[in-house]
């Protein structure tokens, strides 16, 4: 029996689709595989590349963290942030991570003025990372299990 996926933001709905056949997941404590029936699991996500299987191909999803509940084929994932491919837009990504680059370089506007600073402009810099190689990796047609990262 296939599991059912249904991933939101608080945003909106991204995707419900049944007749999955493999979930590739960014845990927050590495990436994991879920197949049908899996056993029940709750766990944080991190930031890095979804990929949901089907009959019909693959398909990429960026997630930017979250939890991800699975319980009797159901997969039920809260993401604070997730795109498919076709809503990222690449080029606002690159600036982004020019920004954060540039702020952690000292370069940036304003300047950074201490830790949470930095870990703000970090996470930016992930987050744009993540938009950039999803969008990149499946517009070259790569349909395997990302690398972890």
């Amino acid at each position: 029996m296939p599991l059912n996926l249904t991933i939101v933001t608080a945003q909106r709905t991204i995707l419900e689709e049944a007749g999955v056949t493999k979930l590739v997941v960014p845990a927050a404590e590495g990436q994991i595989t879920i197949l049908p029936s899996h056993a029940a699991l709750m766990s944080s996500l991190g930031i890095g590349e979804m990929v949901v299987f089907t009959a019909a191909g693959a398909e990429s999803i960026a997630i930017l963290g979250g939890f991800i509940t699975v319980a009797n084929d159901q997969v039920s994932v809260l993401a604070d942030a997730a795109e498919r491919i076709e809503q990222i837009d690449v080029e606002r990504a690159e600036a982004a991570r020019a920004r954060a680059q540039s702020r952690l370089e000292g370069r940036g506007e304003p300047p950074i003025q201490g830790g949470l600073d930095v870990l703000r402009a970090q996470f930016a810099l992930r987050r744009s990372l993540t938009r950039i190689r999803v969008a990149r990796r499946r517009a070259g047609g790569a349909t395997g299990v990302p690398a972890s990262r």
